[in-house]
């Protein structure tokens, strides 16, 4: 401990930490701004490239766009689920999970608000979705697949 006389007549008292506590303490700083770094980099990388996720069997790389939406699938012949209930501002994403070389499908607004273009095995159409409603859809080349988005 090492006491100093200040200018107005007060104590000032330092005490010296080791040396090995500040190499620690600067090593610990380091090593945390080190794992934030990272992990934000890893979280850049993944919404850049998109991921690889598993939806039940099928692997789709999915968009950026697509993180946080409501997953349709599309396998079958079907919509998978069917009915889709979604707040406003809520985007959903259809993944086709064909076998490799099957039929390519659509989503297609009944109404014509949208229609996604052929979707291949593998594919994936997102959009967002702002009013309330319900909205019933259909593949184009396969008018018997149907399935409704109802935002509420």
């Amino acid at each position: 401990m090492r006491k100093q006389q200040s200018t107005t007549g007060r104590v000032k008292v330092r005490m010296r930490v080791p040396e090995a506590a500040r190499w620690a303490r600067r090593a610990t700083i380091w090593l945390v701004a080190g794992v934030a770094v990272a992990g934000l980099l890893s979280c850049v990388s993944d919404r850049s490239t998109g991921t690889s996720v598993d939806l039940g069997g099928c692997d789709a790389q999915l968009p950026s766009e697509a993180f946080g939406s409501t997953i349709v699938i599309i396998r079958d012949f079907r919509f998978t689920p069917a009915q889709v209930r979604v707040r406003p501002g809520t985007k959903v994403t259809w993944v086709n999970c064909g076998a490799a070389g099957s039929e390519a499908h659509t989503s297609t607004a009944d109404a014509g608000a949208w229609s996604s273009p052929l979707l291949p095995p593998g594919g994936t159409f997102t959009r967002d979705f702002a009013v309330a409603g319900s909205l019933p859809y259909h593949c184009e080349p396969h008018p018997g697949m149907q399935g409704t988005v109802t935002v509420e």
